[in-house]
């Protein structure tokens, strides 16, 4: 490459103006090695004092970068500029200036003479009936329930006889109506009543984040489950005692998908499967997951159990 004489060192001073970098770019005849080119992250991250740090996860050169969003889901917008406010509002706790929460007591046993059998024992509970359930924190702006993830699973019983043509009818379906790859599992033991075999594929599971999740809630939401005939709503006792709820939807209200009603012929009616969907929330306790889902429209009904 032909340097600028007035850049070499010894000769007359340097002239700034004279400097064209897009120009001796295209003069050059070599091409400079890869490294300058392209990026690549650490494959592993090796702690905050390694010279190398990965990049953060929304730059583009990161190893988990994933593109988009691609849309802004309607049930999104809602829940960020309806639902929330209304939560913590209908959750709001109002403390006093100067208020101080009480301190908690000792959790360990202090070294009590010389006997080892005290030391690092919980203490005693207060005496008298049942344990004294742990209250939830308070609902501020940073801790408001939202939705994490919604894993839809189906069992297709008719794998384990008829072979692999259901099970392809199923995560076609499953397919259309997610819009993302399913997962297969295999049978981890063989049991005769169910006619299963170790080792067979036997149900498909799906898991939603993002927009995917939004677009798939709102299907749910305003198209298939009004569609059930003489449906009462979810049982108020599902639920696992960390803000996760799921509920069952039989092979026939699986056809009032949008994507499964307008291409019905391409689904055999006996290979439609049922499918159960857990959505998992951030909060701590099921009462509070159920009123999240209230205000996004799923109605429940029955004994209520928090």
């Amino acid at each position: 490459m032909e340097e600028n004489p007035s850049l070499v060192r010894g000769s007359s001073p340097v002239d700034a103006s004279s400097y064209d970098p897009v120009k001796n770019a295209k003069n050059r005849k070599y091409q400079l090695p890869p490294s300058r080119y392209q990026y690549r992250s650490p494959r592993y991250y090796r702690g905050p004092l390694h010279p190398h740090q990965p990049p953060p996860p929304h730059d583009p050169s990161s190893r988990e970068f994933v593109p988009g969003p691609f849309s802004n889901p309607r049930l999104e917008q809602t829940y960020h500029s309806i639902i929330a406010p209304d939560f913590m509002t209908m959750c709001y706790q109002h403390t006093p200036p100067g208020f101080r929460a009480p301190a908690k007591g000792p959790r360990l046993r202090p070294w009590i003479g010389e006997s080892p059998y005290f030391k690092n024992r919980p203490v005693r509970g207060p005496r008298g009936g049942d344990v004294l359930r742990l209250l939830r924190k308070p609902i501020t702006f940073n801790n408001i329930p939202q939705l994490k993830r919604v894993t839809v699973h189906a069992f297709i019983r008719d794998a384990a006889s008829k072979g692999s043509p259901p099970l392809h009818a199923a995560g076609l379906l499953l397919q259309s109506i997610t819009n993302k790859r399913v997962e297969v599992h295999r049978a981890k033991k063989s049991v005769s009543q169910w006619s299963l075999i170790a080792g067979k594929p036997i149900s498909l599971t799906v898991d939603l984040e993002g927009e995917d999740m939004y677009h798939f809630l709102s299907k749910v939401i305003t198209v298939v489950l009004p569609r059930i005939k003489d449906w009462r709503g979810v049982r108020a006792t599902t639920g696992d005692s960390s803000g996760n709820l799921t509920f069952g939807l039989e092979p026939e209200t699986v056809a009032a998908f949008p994507e499964v009603e307008t291409n019905y012929d391409a689904y055999p009616p006996k290979m439609i499967p049922g499918m159960h969907i857990t959505i998992h929330t951030s909060a701590d306790t099921d009462k509070d997951a159920r009123l999240l889902l209230q205000q996004l429209g799923v109605p429940f009904y029955g004994k209520i159990v928090d």
